[in-house]
């Protein structure tokens, strides 16, 4: 559906509903509410009313320690947003992520907190585990569902186990519905396409760059829910459907990515990336006397070569998916049954199903694609004319003799040749929970959890079809394959690959059959937590200075994680490899407690520690492992608290990065000399430059570092240290991966001034230190850091070699039984992320005039980075990209946003300012620990400058029963930064950073609520 039509139809659809809807008095029950939620605020009046974040003592007033960031239901209705994704991309605390932007995603959104990655952020549903880490899929719940998110910054692996070592971000889900609602939303991309930098580039090559206005990339976002109370409200039932489909926005739908913009080497003249994979086709003879030559089919049709270059070279990217295609249903449903106050059953469970698809063009692939031997073609071949047959065949043309050939053809009018992610899953959660007595509370919890991914690849013709398929002879004035004459393969049929434009559908089915082999895995959680919480304010434990008392929890856990790796009889012919199963349990308990000291007393208005204490014992490591936290609030006034925390954080490594860890392999060795070893080269003979002589080259490394690696000083410089013929094998394996360990620090100040009503600031500074990371690192990672370190231990001690030989390599036929060097996932050295976070809302309320509302929410970051031993320099990748900064973390974000509603909260205007800070290419930035050296300093490409986002939306409650929404994000259709290479920088090959900058231009947006 077209984009403005779907606009009006939507329109006319509200308006409908808008009059079916009953119009009534009084204020409307989705009228927009301004504001967000205190910061220092975690819990309401009636603890069982909402999920505590970060903590699992059920209190009333239960006042953060550490920073929380809530985004809530209004804001995301005003970000307009469909998914998940949308929404955590303009936290300042959060990695922005763009699932459907880039061609390496599963189509699973996942949360990287700080830019520490996935497997460190835990996600959470109510406080329980949504998954495991390899399993997670944000994008299972639906925005309208949301009541909040809270985003807890630093570790909370006391409170809630393994991974929570960069934070929490918990998704509070609306529960206990009434009635019927209906919430839909749509939108889509309106960009103005101009010339740009890239276009002089593109037309050069050949290429077109569109010009003017374009609507496409329409989105929708359709969720029903449905909910009724019962039995004097004992019982409540509820459940939500939620659909979600996006259109397709390929490459060359933008100027900006007219085509893959290149540089030679550094700073050297920019071009575009072209394919020999063309609708002209490309034929190279690998034989005879015309051997080496490239030919093209002449575009005019007629059966004669042209030569290869501008005209005829295709853009390989021009048909990718700037946004991916992509459907998905999600559903649940939610069931209270309060039987008495100590007694309240609950369950949940959630369903989806994602679809998401990659696209390439079709091809007839290079036969260096499967292997060293060429295709073939016999000489008196029909489809080839006298001309093409003598260019191809030399003195051979016209005969039965056959031509080793390369061919290369797209076929531009076919289908494309999608990768299709399929993902499913399930989430069921069952619990009791209830209050004992004033003082006591419990509740107890299972879930369960399995997520399942299948991933088929797009079909590419096998070898022999193709082979079969150029071997064409003419049998009663009709080309046939030989395969069809001699019965070898009666479906076969014959490759036109002689002619431009050729579209054969036959020929598509048939190289294209029976080759979409699908892998995937299957991940499952069990989890059960039971927790008991005291406030013993009732037995009068308190301090004398404090009108609270100390409260306490205690809880248990047990989780286990499954993997299961699974693939399909065709994928497994075509890849090898097998099945496999992979499983982790823990056993945990944990301790809290909350201890104020004093309470509104004239010289401190609070004081307050908390304290936190967890053990863990995992079936995969013989050692047991514990956390902790230590918490204080300081109130000396009213208007201003002190808060700090300190936590001891640990993630265990996943099912994945055990099996990396664990598993004994032995994979070809990409270096086939040790640098320990003395080699020899071929160089010219001094005194006859047409012949070269057999030269002696030293060892690369000293004798001290080899030492280091154990050799002994009398094989120094031994040839027979390297690998026969340059065909070895390296041992991979066997080693034991420990949980890394940080040590997760958060101090801020939080100002609430009486003098200024309505008014919330806070500043916190955030330090998390990260020991023993897990990190996959290859052998040679080790193997160079020995050599560049001068012997360090730390680099030296993962290479082991053979006591009598020292050989670290063996040969392909032996497997090496003591020489290796250490490969997979390890604990490495250290992982550091600090800086500040900076949050504020303020409303005004004028008379008669309505109320203006401000939300403020922005990160400085001041170190991003890791530090690879302890005598290595620490990297800091803070607002620096390239050169192993994949972080892409400016210095400063920030989100401000102002809202006007109206006196009796009918309408609503509100505009955001999203701003996101410059970056500067690692080369560029005077730090050698980055490659920052003058040597190295770029001349073009090297610096991003910041960027301001403007979002204007409108909210009108048009009876007390429906509203309607309006919403342009980047108002003023900024365009991307446009960068070379952008593959080794965001894994796109659309000349920008996606995840980090709106690519696609202005979006604008309808949205509608009806409630009946």
């Amino acid at each position: 559906m077209k984009p403005i039509t779907m606009l009006l139809t939507t329109s006319c659809l509200a308006t409908m509903l808008a009059g079916a809807a009953h119009a009534q008095t009084g204020v409307p029950a989705d009228a927009p509410v301004p504001g967000g939620v205190d910061p220092t605020i975690a819990a309401s009046e009636d603890p069982e009313a909402v999920v505590v974040t970060g903590t699992r003592i059920r209190r009333p007033n239960v006042t953060s320690a550490a920073p929380i960031q809530s985004v809530t239901s209004e804001e995301i209705r005003l970000q307009a947003a469909v998914n998940i994704e949308d929404v955590l991309n303009r936290l300042p605390q959060i990695a922005p992520d763009a699932q459907q932007n880039y061609q390496d995603s599963d189509g699973r959104q996942r949360i990287k907190l700080r830019s520490l990655g996935f497997e460190r952020t835990l996600t959470l549903v109510d406080g329980l585990r949504l998954g495991t880490q390899n399993g997670v899929d944000a994008g299972m719940i639906p925005v309208a569902m949301l009541d909040r998110i809270d985003v807890l910054s630093g570790g909370a692996s006391s409170v809630y186990g393994s991974d929570a070592v960069a934070g929490v971000v918990n998704f509070i889900l609306k529960k206990n519905l009434n009635g019927i609602n209906l919430n839909a939303n749509y939108n889509f991309y309106n960009h103005q396409n101009k010339d740009n930098l890239l276009t002089p580039i593109a037309t050069r090559a050949g290429f077109q760059s569109p010009r003017g206005l374009t609507n496409d990339g329409g989105r929708v976002d359709v969720t029903l829910t449905a909910g009724k109370s019962l039995f004097d409200d004992r019982l409540n039932v509820s459940g939500f459907v939620n659909y979600r489909k996006a259109d397709l926005v390929p490459y060359d739908s933008r100027s900006t990515s007219a085509c893959y913009l290149q540089e030679a080497g550094q700073d050297g003249p920019l071009s575009c990336a072209t394919s020999t994979y063309t609708q002209y086709g490309y034929l190279s003879p690998r034989g005879g006397s015309n051997n080496g030559n490239v030919y093209a089919n002449n575009p005019d049709g007629t059966r004669s070569f042209v030569p290869f270059g501008v005209g005829i070279q295709a853009n390989p990217y021009d048909g990718y998916s700037y946004q991916r295609e992509s459907d998905r249903i999600n559903a649940g449903g939610f069931v209270t049954l309060k039987l008495s106050d100590a007694v309240e059953i609950y369950g949940n469970g959630l369903w989806f199903k994602d679809n998401s698809y990659n696209r390439y063009p079709s091809r007839a692939l290079s036969f260096t694609a499967y292997g060293s031997t060429p295709f073939s073609v016999n000489c008196n071949n029909p489809l080839m004319s006298a001309g093409q047959q003598s260019a191809i065949c030399g003195t051979a043309a016209g005969t039965s003799a056959s031509i080793p050939l390369d061919v290369r053809y797209r076929f531009n009018a076919l289908p494309y040749s999608p990768d299709k992610y399929e993902n499913t899953g399930f989430r069921g959660v069952a619990g009791v929970r209830g209050q004992l007595s004033e003082a006591w509370s419990y509740d107890v919890a299972g879930v369960y959890s399995r997520s399942q991914q299948d991933v088929t690849y797009g079909p590419f013709p096998e070898f022999a079809k193709i082979n079969r398929s150029l071997n064409v002879v003419n049998v009663g004035g009709v080309p046939t394959c030989q395969s069809v004459v001699d019965g070898t393969d009666a479906g076969c049929v014959p490759f036109d690959a002689f002619t431009a434009n050729n579209n054969s559908t036959a020929l598509y089915n048939y190289l294209f059959s029976g080759r979409d082999g699908t892998q995937g895995n299957i991940t499952q959680l069990f989890d059960v937590v039971a927790n008991l919480s005291g406030d013993l304010s009732t037995y009068g434990i308190q301090s004398p200075l404090a009108e609270q008392g100390i409260a306490f929890a205690v809880g248990a856990e047990y989780r286990k994680d499954r993997f299961l790796g699974t693939a399909d009889s065709i994928f497994r012919e075509q890849n090898g490899g097998e099945n496999f199963q992979l499983r982790q349990s823990v056993k945990e308990a944990n301790v809290e407690v909350q201890v104020p000291l004093v309470e509104k007393q004239r010289w401190t208005h609070l004081l307050q520690v908390n304290g936190g204490y967890r053990v863990s014992k995992y079936d995969t490591n013989p050692d047991t492992f514990s956390t902790w936290k230590v918490e204080g609030l300081w109130a000396p006034v009213e208007d201003i608290t002190f808060r700090g925390a300190i936590n001891k954080a640990q993630r265990a490594p996943t099912v994945i990065e055990i099996r990396q860890a664990t598993q004994r392999q032995y994979n070809q060795a990409t270096q086939s000399q040790d640098f320990c070893a003395t080699t020899t080269v071929q160089v010219p003979d001094p005194a006859d430059p047409t012949r070269t002589i057999t030269q002696n080259v030293a060892p690369r490394a000293p004798i001290e570092v080899c030492r280091a690696t154990g050799l002994a000083d009398s094989l120094y410089g031994s040839p027979t240290l390297n690998c026969p013929n340059d065909q070895c094998t390296v041992f991979t394996g066997g080693f034991t991966v420990d949980p890394e360990t940080a040590y997760t620090k958060t101090f801020g100040i939080v100002f609430k001034p009486r003098f200024v009503p309505r008014l919330v600031f806070s500043v916190d500074r955030f330090l998390i230190d990260i020991d023993d990371s897990i990190g996959y690192q290859p052998y040679d990672y080790w193997q160079e850091g020995c050599l560049t370190s001068g012997g360090d231990a730390y680099f030296c001690d993962k290479i082991v070699r053979a006591p009598t030989t020292g050989i670290l390599f063996s040969a392909p036929a032996t497997n090496p039984t003591s020489g290796y060097i250490q490969q997979g996932t390890t604990n490495t050295y250290k992982t550091k992320a600090h800086g500040w976070d900076f949050q504020g809302q303020y409303a005004l309320p004028i008379d008669r005039i309505g109320t203006f509302d401000w939300i403020f929410a922005a990160t400085l970051t001041t170190l991003s980075g890791n530090q690879e031993s302890p005598i290595r320099d620490e990297r800091d990748c803070t607002g620096l990209y390239a050169n192993g900064c994949g972080q892409l973390i400016p210095k400063w974000t920030h989100g401000l946003r102002t809202t006007y509603t109206t006196p009796d909260k009918v309408a609503s205007l509100s505009l955001n300012w999203r701003y996101v800070g410059s970056l500067t290419n690692a080369k560029n930035s005077g730090d050698p620990a980055v490659g920052g050296t003058p040597a190295d300093a770029r001349r073009t490409f090297y610096r991003i400058d910041p960027i301001s986002y403007f979002d204007l939306a409108a909210s009108f409650a048009v009876g007390r029963n429906f509203s309607l929404r309006f919403a342009a994000n980047n108002l003023l259709d900024k365009v991307p930064p446009i960068l070379p290479g952008s593959r080794d920088i965001s894994l796109t090959y659309n000349n920008t950073i996606p995840a980090r900058y709106d690519s696609l231009g202005r979006q604008l947006a309808i949205g509608a609520t009806v409630n009946f």
